[in-house]
């Protein structure tokens, strides 16, 4: 995970702690794939690699550049997406000391 998604998730994380309700059918299933795979790398990383990994200065890949450019163009994908990632990934940044 590069530090440029690192940087965004964490800063849309710290704005939406206490998130939005989210719909109950997915309106776009594979912005849902994406979500749960960013969730997925939060949540089976330890402390110690989510904190290597905001150390690191690696370029997005292409495939976050793909996601990061859908999501700048397209509010409504861009809002489901950070509602979706927000709250997991703000509960274990507290839990590892990253925020507040």
């Amino acid at each position: 995970m590069s530090k440029r998604l690192f940087f965004l998730t964490t800063m849309v994380a710290m704005l939406l702690l206490d998130g939005a309700a989210l719909p109950q059918s997915p309106q776009y299933p594979i912005l849902d794939m994406i979500a749960n795979k960013v969730i997925q790398k939060y949540q089976q990383s330890t402390c110690e690699q989510l904190w290597i990994k905001k150390s690191q200065k690696a370029p997005p890949s292409a495939e976050e550049q793909k996601v990061i450019g859908f999501l700048k163009n397209d509010p409504q994908m861009r809002t489901y997406f950070i509602n979706k990632v927000a709250p997991p990934i703000a509960n274990k940044m507290f839990e590892c000391g990253m925020i507040p």
